[in-house]
């Protein structure tokens, strides 16, 4: 599977929901939903585990994914990852970082240049 980094920096690829989607695997999307009840408190269903990638134009996200203020706000200033706006890091992108270390990670690494967009 072809790495997908999300605006925030998040690696698409590596995200059980995306996977599970991917693989249209039931039993991944049921394990994703209790991971994500038990690591994050959200209340999903398997059947709401499915998410085509942050950076797609069309297809499923998962709710958050959907309504995210750091995907909407590149798809507004026309970049596809915050890597490449001149504005960065703003607070939205700061407090998700600090809420998700991997994705900050992962985020460092991009701009770096130590992995591809």
């Amino acid at each position: 599977m072809e790495k997908i980094a999300a605006p925030c920096g998040l690696d698409c690829s590596r995200c059980p929901a995306y996977t599970a989607t991917q693989n249209d695997d039931d039993e991944a999307r049921r394990k994703t939903a209790a991971y994500y009840a038990e690591r994050f408190g959200f209340d999903l269903t398997p059947e709401q585990i499915n998410c085509d990638g942050c950076l797609a134009d069309s297809g499923r996200k998962m709710g958050y994914c959907r309504s995210c203020g750091i995907r909407r706000c590149c798809l507004e200033k026309g970049v596809d990852h915050c890597v490449r706006c001149n504005e960065q890091p703003c607070e939205e992108l700061s407090a998700f970082h600090r809420f998700s270390p991997e994705a900050k990670a992962s985020f460092d690494r991009l701009a770096a240049g130590r992995d591809p967009l």
